[in-house]
């Protein structure tokens, strides 16, 4: 069906990620940090990117606003995935450019049901 990148610090939460998207057909890689993620997009450009916002180098929000700023990256989706879940934290990830913001404990026929809307859009 299509690559996913999947950026989280937490193993837990990348691992819960990882089986909800390979069970939907996605291929996954990972990483663990913003540096990681980026090294990760030069060698594949996957389908979709799920993204949390607190990682250790680099906010998840600077890392979407620079994907969206970038002609070879601007066109994939990115669902950002956090406990941060005020409105502001929101409004904030879609004015970086996240296509779709989900909280944390992510329900994951929500994820599944938004990474299928995003990558058949």
């Amino acid at each position: 069906m299509g690559l996913a990148l999947v950026v989280d610090d937490s193993k837990t939460i990348l691992e819960m990620l990882v089986k909800c998207l390979t069970h939907d057909g996605l291929t996954v890689i990972t990483a663990t940090n913003g540096a990681d993620a980026l090294a990760q997009l030069t060698t594949q450009i996957p389908d979709i990117i799920v993204l949390d916002v607190v990682l250790p180098d680099r906010s998840g929000f600077e890392i979407c606003r620079d994907l969206k700023a970038k002609d070879a990256t601007s066109d994939i989706p990115i669902i950002i995935c956090s406990t941060k879940d005020t409105d502001m934290d929101k409004f904030w990830g879609k004015k970086q450019g996240a296509d779709a913001y989900l909280t944390k404990p992510i329900d994951q026929e929500e994820l599944s049901k938004t990474v299928q809307q995003l990558i058949h859009r």
